[in-house]
């Protein structure tokens, strides 16, 4: 299956003294905690520490699925990928990344910053945590790194280099097909509770949203706009707030899927799962952290917004591309982000990798927020085409997540 070694907890401290990179950064000789803490899909994690404090993390890509098992290959080259992408990402944003110490490309190690500190933002969100201004420091990160990696930024030939050089075949087909396809037919990776059964099959037969998704799917295939993410979640962000919920740090991680395609899709995989995390508040009556919540949407979108917008002075080519093609730009994103929004929350249902906002619910609650993020994804889908004001499709969310709650 390979032909490289697993990093382990007995090989780490030899492997650090061999990087010399990592002497400043950790002192190999004298560690004390040595972690794995990959409870991701695909690969291995660990954190590492020394008897002062410092602490590094090492990132390992396995040449198959993790979630599945070596019955599922994988080209482990997507660490490259992922150290590539956020190396062009800290150009733009570097206080919205971690900071990188080494790759080791004969075994597809990243070196990394130890973000310890920080909470994975999805966990936060499951706990009923307020962190205050990290939605919109999400909408900045997404508009400074896509717009530095677009044609806007680059310019047409370093635009078509940086496209050539970021394909990432694998993992666009598996979004491809766990995102955009297996949600609306009966696949084998599919599952669910049985109670939900009749949501899944209402999501099978809902022939106005297979056309809807087919455009997206489309776009996402055929569309180089800026290198994306690809699986920008609030379980791929880290957050770090003060004592009064407000936010002091907020850091995009695990961007192995980058490649480049549709801007919209970041910003739509993000709003899903701000829906997602509103099903599960809504579950469990958190009437205040529902009021946080809802105005999160808004604020990454507006923060998106206000941020290209200040960018788009500094594009390279100004001859054709105005004012006014912005405005429509920006529209045209804010649609095509619902549609992939309701995309998203679709398969973090019925599809392969769900969510712990959900899955962690007991069954009694599982049941009804699984089936009010279904129905929110259905009506998310069609009532953008009439009105696409972010706080108006989050009162439609919340409304119906609180319907499905009773049933």
């Amino acid at each position: 299956m390979s032909d490289y070694e697993f990093l382990s907890v007995e090989n780490i401290p030899n492997y650090l003294t061999d990087r010399v990179e990592t002497h400043e950064v950790v002192d190999a000789k004298n560690l004390v905690e040595i972690k794995e803490v990959g409870d991701g899909n695909l690969n291995l994690v660990f954190i590492i520490r020394d008897r002062d404090g410092k602490g590094i993390v090492l990132k390992q890509a396995l040449p198959y699925v993790r979630l599945v098992g070596p019955s599922w290959p994988m080209s482990p080259d997507r660490a490259r990928i992922e150290y590539e992408t956020i190396d062009a990402y800290s150009h733009a944003a570097a206080e919205f990344v971690p900071k990188l110490y080494f790759y080791d490309s004969a075994r597809y190690i990243i070196g990394m910053e130890d973000l310890s500190d920080h909470q994975v933002w999805r966990g936060a969100l499951n706990n009923g945590e307020f962190h205050r201004g990290s939605a919109a420091a999400v909408g900045e990160y997404m508009a400074r790194v896509l717009f530095a990696t677009s044609i806007f930024g680059l310019g047409q030939l370093k635009h078509k280099q940086e496209v050539a050089r970021a394909i990432n075949p694998e993992l666009s087909l598996i979004t491809e097909d766990l995102v955009f396809t297996e949600p609306w037919f009966p696949a084998h990776r599919n599952s669910y509770l049985d109670e939900n059964e009749p949501d899944a099959k209402a999501l099978i037969n809902d022939d106005f949203m297979k056309s809807e998704v087919a455009a997206l799917k489309y776009s996402f295939m055929t569309s180089t706009e800026a290198l994306i993410h690809g699986d920008l979640h609030s379980g791929s962000v880290m957050v770090k707030a003060d004592s009064h919920g407000i936010s002091q740090s907020t850091k995009a991680f695990d961007s192995e899927f980058a490649f480049y395609g549709p801007c919209a899709f970041d910003i739509g995989a993000v709003l899903a799962n701000y829906y997602i995390a509103m099903a599960r508040t809504v579950a469990l009556d958190r009437t205040e952290h529902l009021e946080y919540l809802k105005e999160l949407p808004s604020q990454t979108w507006n923060a998106f917004e206000q941020h290209y917008r200040a960018l788009w002075p500094s594009r390279v080519d100004k001859r054709i591309f105005s004012d006014e093609f912005l405005d429509v730009l920006l529209k045209t994103w804010k649609l095509d982000a619902l549609g992939y929004a309701s995309a998203k929350m679709s398969r973090r249902i019925v599809g392969l990798a769900k969510t712990s906002d959900i899955e962690t619910l007991e069954p009694t609650l599982r049941i009804g927020a699984a089936r009010g993020v279904l129905q929110a994804a259905q009506a998310v889908i069609r009532e953008r085409h009439s009105d696409a004001d972010i706080d108006h499709i989050t009162s439609k969310v919340i409304s119906i997540l609180h319907i499905t709650k009773t049933r």
